[in-house]
């Protein structure tokens, strides 16, 4: 298959992001701590669903992260398939669908196909800076089809302190859960594993993802990769040991 540059660099990503679980993996191994993956398919670009899900197994997981664009355009190529279709190419691989991302728009209709093809999560953004209820009464009506559905909603903490998470988790429903991704956190590895300590009971995906040297420009490949656990500075030792105290059973994905 003759791969376009892109695409070469969507598969080396993800190819990175294989070597960087393995370095996380030693981590928890040392605190007798297994991890339960879940594979994003923002992981792989734009690269066609039915080599995503192919990859998935590889990867030491059974459950995919179906993305949309601008990150990702896996959920549109489903719509396009068809779900039978999808469901089909799942079932072919021992896949099962852990979850659909998506930004900036409702999120009711993306429920009812999570949930349509086995899947229990929906993860969406942001957790709020500040008034949290007000927040959340906003989404209720989206939250009840959640409720209705027996489904959960990851929501992550892009741009939110610390101070902030623990406040929404203090007060959010429990169909509510928090996608907590340390790359939008200061850099203190004991003072995320301290936060994951506190807000244990609502921690519904954990992102192992760093800040490295950012997200938002291009920058060269041995750059990029610094996102990862265990390529750059962020000491993920206090926070699996953290994940291992609360028994944390959900997904981690490992991110960039």
């Amino acid at each position: 298959m003759r791969l376009s540059r892109r695409q070469f660099c969507a598969s080396a990503a993800a190819i990175t992001g294989a070597a960087a679980s393995a370095t996380f993996l030693r981590a928890a191994e040392s605190e007798g701590y297994t991890f339960n993956y879940m594979i994003a398919s923002a992981m792989y670009g734009k690269l066609p669903v039915a080599d995503v899900v192919a990859q998935v197994p590889k990867a030491g997981s059974s459950h995919i992260d179906i993305w949309r664009a601008p990150h990702a355009d896996q959920r549109e190529q489903v719509e396009k398939m068809g779900h039978d279709a999808f469901a089909a190419l799942m079932k072919k691989h021992k896949v099962k669908l852990g979850a659909a991302t998506i930004w900036g728009k409702p999120f009711a209709d993306e429920l009812r196909f999570v949930h349509k093809l086995g899947g229990r999560m929906l993860v969406t953004g942001f957790v709020p800076k500040s008034e949290p209820k007000a927040f959340l009464e906003k989404l209720k009506p989206q939250l009840a089809v959640a409720q209705e559905l027996g489904m959960t909603v990851a929501i992550e903490n892009h741009g939110s302190d610390f101070d902030a998470i623990r406040a929404f988790a203090d007060v959010a429903p429990k169909e509510v859960t928090i996608a907590l991704a340390p790359y939008h956190l200061p850099q203190d590895a004991k003072a995320i594993g301290k936060l994951i300590e506190d807000i244990a009971p609502k921690l519904g995906l954990f992102y192992a993802w760093q800040h490295g040297k950012g997200a938002m420009t291009k920058q060269p490949r041995e750059d990029e990769i610094l996102q990862l656990p265990g390529r750059g500075d962020l000491d993920f030792g206090p926070i699996v040991a953290a994940l291992a105290k609360v028994k944390y059973t959900g997904f981690t994905e490992i991110f960039m």
